[in-house]
């Protein structure tokens, strides 16, 4: 139902995730990362408590495998769940409960993992995983392309109807949360046109929100 990655950018420290499914607002459930800890995203027969624990270990001082590890053994019906954790040095790790619905399987590299369940075939978590690694500039774009690669090399075994990307940077929010929650188009094309807007005023929102003395003009009717 659902396939997704985690991601860390070695040069800059944001990390990242992106997830799509064929259930309604997939990203609201699934999705969770936060700046100068991790990113994780818990999914297949979704406990969306999963994200939080996984990232209070890792803030913590576990690794990310350590971390997924700790989780799995105190979370309950772990084997319908499928859980995926960046941490800070790059180290990945992911747990693929036997439960997981269909054609379900994992790859994993240095700063980025990948994960999905009822999948087309067995190979989109390493095309996405591939994507990622091909590419270079901001995270927020290699996560798309990583998405794109794992959709055109089959994505799920049905149509997908939602999607979503969150990045985090140096602040106590996300500088980029972006949902397509239902659509009977492409929910990753509704994202990448999204990021596309919001790409050149992220640095923007976030200059608002420390120092709105210093931001720059807000392109609206009184403003001057």
């Amino acid at each position: 139902m659902t396939f997704s990655l985690v991601a860390r950018c070695a040069e800059t420290g944001m990390f990242g995730l992106a997830i799509s499914s064929s259930s309604p607002a997939v990203a609201a459930r699934c999705s969770f990362a936060r700046a100068g800890v991790g990113a994780v995203a818990s999914q297949n027969v979704t406990d969306p408590s999963l994200g939080p624990l996984t990232l209070d270990l890792m803030a913590q001082g576990k690794s990310a495998p350590e971390a997924i590890a700790a989780m799995a053994a105190q979370a309950k019906f772990i084997e319908y769940r499928q859980v995926l954790a960046v941490d800070t040095a790059g180290r990945t790790a992911i747990h693929s409960g036997p439960n997981s619905l269909g054609i379900w399987t994992q790859a994993q590299a240095e700063n980025v993992a990948s994960g999905g369940n009822l999948l087309a075939n067995a190979d989109i978590p390493q095309a996405i995983v591939d994507g990622f690694l091909s590419t270079k500039g901001h995270i927020g774009d290699r996560l798309i392309v990583a998405m794109r690669s794992g959709l055109a090399a089959g994505g799920e075994a049905g149509p997908v109807h939602s999607a979503g990307m969150k990045i985090v940077d140096k602040v106590s929010w996300p500088v980029a949360d972006l949902r397509c929650d239902w659509t009977e188009g492409c929910p990753i094309e509704a994202i990448a046109t999204a990021w596309d807007v919001y790409k050149p005023q992220l640095d923007a929102y976030i200059q608002r929100a420390l120092d709105p003395r210093e931001a720059p003009s807000y392109g609206v009717p009184g403003d001057e």
